[in-house]
């Protein structure tokens, strides 16, 4: 197997020769690839690819709930929910495959990176269709709880109803007009100061960054919030998180029928940075 590799691809040799030696090469079986092993005609390899570096997130992924179906974790900030970029070893996803072993774990939403709170995977893939469809029928009942600058003049409850589109490049999406495909129903839970106040969210569509998109265009932007108004220069500053947090959220599972509810055990607590 050196041999051939080597001869297919002789520019990355001092690479693949390492990952060979390291176990880093498989077969379509699982089973490592050493340099002497026999090249089997029509064989599959895998190996893993280099990685770049990562900063660890200040804190680590808490299991919630787990069954044979579904596991349900309380995701902190600065974490990824899938392997992307420069985030793959601490994503939710790794993480939580490599502390539970369920190498088919994977996740049925999806929460951005600076956002904390409830996520929901599943097992394995048999499983993984209905509990997305739950998402994708809007039969999830989700709430989320924000931080950013007291009220003043704006009245609430009210429902903010528009139009989100996101351009793929774009880091930011914008209120648009046409056919309305973002609702958000917002509360003021309590003042927190008398400068700021906690908000309760509750989305009925999920368009991308629907809740900050909405918060924004109350004028109360998200204390943290890198992308609205304006974008920020991306940092790995984790002392100043988005306060937003996926709170709970509430449905009937598809395959028990039961009624389930799960709660973040995470709080907001902020300390506002000048932008």
């Amino acid at each position: 197997m050196g041999d051939a590799i080597f001869h297919r691809y002789p520019d990355h040799w001092d690479r693949f020769s390492a990952r060979l030696a390291n176990g880093d090469v498989i077969d379509a079986e699982g089973k490592a690839v050493a340099h002497a092993t026999p090249v089997v005609n029509g064989m599959t390899l895998y190996y893993y690819r280099d990685l770049p570096d990562e900063t660890p997130p200040p804190r680590g992924i808490h299991v919630l709930h787990q069954d044979k179906n579904l596991v349900v974790a309380d995701k902190p900030h600065f974490m990824a929910t899938m392997p992307r970029g420069r985030h793959i070893r601490y994503s939710a996803t790794v993480l939580l495959r490599q502390q539970l072993g369920l190498p088919e774990l994977s996740p049925v939403h999806r929460l951005d990176r600076p956002t904390a709170g409830v996520l929901m995977f599943a097992t394995n893939a048999s499983v993984r269709a209905p509990y997305q469809q739950l998402f994708a029928r809007r039969a999830v009942e989700k709430m989320y709880e924000a931080i950013a600058s007291a009220p003043g003049q704006v009245e609430f409850p009210q429902t903010v109803r528009n139009r989100i589109v996101k351009v793929e490049g774009n880091r930011q999406a914008a209120i648009t007009d046409g056919e309305v495909n973002a609702i958000t129903h917002i509360e003021l839970a309590r003042l927190l100061s008398e400068t700021h106040a906690l908000y309760r969210l509750t989305p009925l569509t999920g368009r991308t960054h629907q809740l900050r998109i909405h918060m924004n265009s109350l004028g109360l932007p998200l204390i943290g919030d890198d992308l609205y108004p304006d974008i920020a220069t991306a940092t790995d500053d984790f002392s100043a998180p988005l306060q937003l947090l996926a709170r709970s959220v509430t449905f009937v599972d598809p395959i028990s029928g039961s009624r389930r509810s799960f709660t973040s055990e995470q709080t907001l607590d902020f300390v506002q940075k000048p932008r």
